[in-house]
C-alpha cells in the first residue's frame, strides 16, 4: 500500500525554488514527487546520524 501523500503549502525562496525545479526536470518527475524524495533523504540521513 502507497503511503498517503498530505497536501501541503509552504514559501520557498524563488531562487532555490528554481534549482529545484531543474533538478526534478533533471530527473524526469514532477516537483512534488522531487522535493519529497530530498525531504525522504534528509529524514533518513538524520536518523541515522540521531541514532
Amino acid at each position: 500500500m502507497k503511503p498517503l501523500k498530505t497536501p501541503i503549502s509552504i514559501r520557498v525562496d524563488s531562487d532555490i525554488l528554481d534549482k529545484i525545479r531543474g533538478y526534478a526536470e533533471e530527473d524526469d518527475r514532477s516537483l512534488s514527487q522531487y522535493i519529497n524524495r530530498v525531504l525522504r533523504e534528509y529524514v533518513k540521513k538524520e536518523e541515522e546520524r540521531r541514532g
